[in-house]
């Protein structure tokens, strides 16, 4: 039997954030946004059950941004001194935190949305988690010099963090690397090892999801240059199939 899952994250309740917009701005402050982000997450699962998944999300509902949800709780990371950069190789600029130290996780990142989404399900549980090149791909570097570096050491608070959402029940970490369809050559090298280095260690299954990005003007116009067919699996796929990694999720159109 196929068991079935989706990619993880989920449109928010237009009472719990701003629709169809990226960064959306929360609706509510304090604790009735914690109350609100419960019951969003709560209803995500609802739904995902009643649609006959057997794995489910929080759908990332108590989460603003992928990769920031999880820097909120990192030092090292100076979200006041941004640098505007081009990510994704240039595809797009975007204004980034810097990276101005070493890099530490103050406490258990997630801990809250992980029991939450625990306690509202008795189906196994998926948790996402940016994976160490996307991460270093949407920071300016000032401090490691070095941005193979850097990611090695995302990813040392990664598998930090996986532990402890393994530990609380989650049966599944996902790791979301859009940055492996912009840097194929740099996924073989050294993009897997990464990942391996954030896995290091867990019982649980682990997976990588990736896809071209969001639905934003920026890739919508670089993903019309990429012809009818999209072809950088090809050059990916053998290293992950070669890989640590129990599950590969991907955006399939056009591949």
């Amino acid at each position: 039997m196929f068991e079935t899952t989706l990619a993880g994250s989920l449109p928010k309740p237009s009472w719990l954030a701003t629709p169809n917009v990226l960064w959306a701005p929360w609706t509510l402050t304090g604790a009735p946004l914690q109350e609100a982000k419960e019951d969003a997450t709560a209803l995500a699962i609802r739904r995902q059950e009643e649609a006959g998944l057997d794995i489910v999300s929080d759908g990332e509902q108590a989460r603003q941004h992928f990769v920031h949800g999880f820097l909120a709780e990192v030092d090292g990371v100076d979200f006041a001194k941004k640098v505007r950069m081009g990510i994704r190789n240039n595809r797009y600029d975007a204004d980034c935190p810097t990276v101005t130290g070493q890099l530490r996780r103050r406490k258990f990142v997630h801990e809250k949305e992980a029991r939450v989404a625990r306690a509202a399900t008795a189906r196994r549980l998926k948790f996402t988690l940016p994976g160490p090149m996307t991460l270093i791909d949407t920071l300016a570097d000032g401090f490691y010099g070095d941005r193979v570096k850097m990611a090695f050491a995302f990813a040392d608070l990664l598998n930090k963090e996986s532990r402890a959402l393994e530990a609380e029940g989650v049966d599944v970490i996902q790791f979301d690397e859009p940055a492996f369809n912009v840097y194929m050559d740099e996924v073989p090298t050294w993009g897997v090892e990464a990942l391996h280095r954030a896995v290091d260690g867990l019982k649980c299954t682990t997976a990588v999801h990736i896809c071209y990005g969001y639905g934003i003007k920026a890739n919508i116009d670089w993903k019309a240059t990429l012809g009818g067919e999209w072809r950088q699996y090809e050059k990916i796929f053998p290293a992950l199939a070669a890989s640590k990694i129990g599950q590969v999720s991907v955006e399939t159109i056009n591949s």
